[in-house]
């Protein structure tokens, strides 16, 4: 029987109150479920920057989740936050040394929602605070339906590794972000945009796979979104 590869995927975490009167993790289980279908191994991976090495020596690949907070302007050069901004630093400080040190290997990455924005940032991009306030006239990408339907289309960028991995010049997405990339930088390929210019993936030519997607694939809204988390799980067996 084929090896599945062990997949580390970051926690969410919420201050005391809540589930539990001290401080806890969290994750959907469709992340996992996704992977698991995907033919991957998942295993969760608790904040410790220090640890980062020593996660990424057990690991084939890492997937950077998302969660309702943003990536600190601190780290683009953005200026203050906007008053819409949440901060996790603890969180943060965590995913941007594991993925760091997993593209310093090579590792295969994939970044979903906020874990694209930090994939970006840590290759050089810089980020929309606000979209509603920089892009007046932009969809609205914290969708009202539910993320088990589709909030809109997006465009893939004809060669790219979103373009062979799902086979597909247009995707049904969901979308659930007020920020997004706004200058993708030198390091990075812009490989899918909203109808209203947004981007909505980025990837990297020079590693062996380092993408990222705006929307939430886990949740398989579109038949394709499969195909990215199985071209993710195949890439982590290399």
């Amino acid at each position: 029987m084929t090896r599945r590869p062990v997949i580390g995927l970051t926690l969410d975490c919420e201050p005391a109150g809540g589930w539990s009167k001290l401080p806890w993790y969290a994750l959907r289980q469709n992340y996992f479920e996704a992977v698991i279908a995907a033919g991957g191994l998942p295993v969760a991976l608790p904040h410790a920057p220090a640890l980062a090495e020593d996660y990424l020596a057990s690991l084939d690949g890492l997937l950077v989740t998302g969660g309702a907070f943003d990536v600190d302007p601190a780290l683009w050069g953005g200026g203050p936050p906007h008053p819409r901004v949440v901060l996790k630093p603890g969180r943060t400080d965590f995913e941007l040394a594991v993925t760091r040190a997993a593209l310093a290997r090579d590792m295969p990455v994939l970044g979903i929602c906020g874990g694209q924005q930090l994939l970006a940032v840590a290759l050089g991009a810089s980020l929309i605070q606000h979209i509603p306030d920089e892009l007046p006239g932009a969809l609205m990408h914290e969708q009202p339906t539910p993320r088990t339907e589709p909030g809109h289309e997006v465009e893939i960028a004809p060669g790219t590794l979103l373009a062979r991995l799902t086979g597909r010049v247009r995707m049904a997405v969901n979308s659930a972000h007020h920020q997004a990339v706004k200058e993708a930088g030198p390091r990075l390929v812009v490989n899918a945009r909203a109808p209203d210019g947004v981007i909505e993936g980025v990837e990297s030519p020079a590693h062996r796979f380092a993408l990222g997607v705006q929307w939430h694939p886990e949740y398989a809204v579109d038949p394709a979104d499969p195909l990215i988390l199985r071209g993710f799980v195949e890439a982590c067996r290399g």
